[in-house]
């Protein structure tokens, strides 16, 4: 992760001081969290330009979405500057389905959620018992985005209540993210 600066992105409501996105910042001072002026009533349009910005300070950023955050980076990448090569990779961990009737309202300014190719390299990670999404929907995403795809189990919405602590897992799934391609030689 040396070569790489890394923008902690959470979602809807922030995360704690016992998410494993704070235990990541708190590790390491030089990972960022992109700050949104309110994160109880998100509207997609500010934290897209809150990302945006956040990315001009930090080039070739690795982001490490949570939740909400995983929706608005694909919103994000719908931009015409997500194509300058700014992330260089995107672990999206437990994406919330906006989409969803039930989805809470605070969080419907996200829908719809964008289900183009993203233009980096990009990794999500899902569980079998979120309550956020189902499999199958954070499956389709990660076919529809380009992403790798990773079931962890039930691990629910991936976040503090998971008791992931300061999940040594998603920090392997990081580095695999950023570690090239193996090209076989040729005979």
């Amino acid at each position: 992760m040396n070569q790489s600066s890394v923008l902690i992105l959470p979602g809807w409501q922030n995360s704690g001081p016992q998410h494993w996105q704070s235990i990541w910042q708190e590790q390491n001072p030089a990972f960022r969290r992109v700050e949104q002026r309110d994160w109880l009533t998100p509207g997609r349009e500010e934290w897209v330009n809150n990302i945006s910005a956040e990315l001009q300070r930090t080039p070739a950023a690795v982001v490490v979405a949570h939740s909400l955050g995983c929706i608005a980076v694909a919103h994000w990448a719908q931009t015409p500057i997500a194509k300058s090569g700014m992330v260089k990779g995107a672990l999206l961990v437990a994406p919330a389905d906006v989409d969803r009737t039930d989805a809470p309202y605070q969080i419907k300014d996200f829908a719809p959620v964008p289900l183009r190719q993203l233009p980096f390299p990009s990794m999500v990670v899902a569980s079998s018992d979120d309550w956020y999404i189902s499999l199958q929907r954070a499956q389709a995403f990660a076919e529809a985005w380009g992403s790798q795809f990773f079931n962890i189990g039930k691990a629910g919405h991936i976040n503090a209540d998971s008791g992931l602590g300061d999940w040594p897992e998603g920090k392997r799934l990081m580095r695999l993210l950023l570690e090239p391609v193996a090209i076989p030689p040729s005979h």
